[in-house]
C-alpha cells in the first residue's frame, strides 16, 4: 500500500470516530460546569475529522519510506506513552512526566543530563501550573508528602 495524504485522512477519520465513541458517554457523577467533560473530546474529534476530510479530498502527497532507525524510535515512543499512561497514577505526575520527557529527549538526541533536567523542569513546572495555579488535581504518587 502506498502511503499518501488520503490514507492519513482515512486514519484521521477513524481516529475521530473512536474519540467520539469514547468521549460521548462521559458523564460526571455531579454537575460542576455547564458543558461537562464530554465537550473537550468531542471538540478534538471534530477538529481531527475536519482535517481528515481535507486530506481525503486533497489526496496525493506520496511520502518516502522512513529513514533507517525511525521505525524503532516510533515504536519506542509508543512504548513510552503506554508506560506513562500505566505509571501515571501509581508513581504520580511529576515522576512519570520526568521519566517520559527524559526518555523522549534521548530519542531526539539530548544527553542524559539535558534530558533529565528538561524532564524534571517540565514535570515540576506543569505540576505547579495545573495542580496549584489552575486547580486541576494531579496524582502526587510516591512524592505525596513532598508536594
Amino acid at each position: 500500500m502506498t502511503l499518501n495524504d488520503r490514507v492519513l485522512g482515512i486514519a484521521a477519520l477513524i481516529f475521530a470516530a473512536l474519540i467520539t465513541a469514547f468521549g460521548y458517554d462521559l458523564e460526571p457523577p455531579f454537575s460542576y460546569e455547564p458543558v461537562g467533560p464530554k465537550a473537550f473530546p468531542l471538540l478534538i474529534a471534530l477538529i481531527v475529522a475536519i482535517c481528515g476530510v481535507r486530506l481525503v479530498i486533497k489526496g496525493g502527497g506520496e511520502v518516502e519510506a522512513n529513514p533507517a532507525g525511525a521505525n524503532t524510535r516510533i515504536m519506542a515512543m509508543v512504548a513510552y506513552l503506554a508506560a506513562y499512561a500505566f505509571l501515571f497514577q501509581w508513581v504520580g505526575f511529576v515522576v512519570a512526566t520526568t521519566v517520559m520527557v527524559a526518555l523522549v529527549g534521548r530519542l531526539f538526541g539530548a544527553s542524559w543530563v539535558q534530558a533529565f533536567i528538561g524532564g524534571l523542569g517540565m514535570g515540576v513546572g506543569f505540576f505547579f501550573l495545573f495542580d496549584k495555579a489552575l486547580d486541576v488535581v494531579l496524582p502526587t504518587g510516591i512524592l505525596g508528602g513532598l508536594l
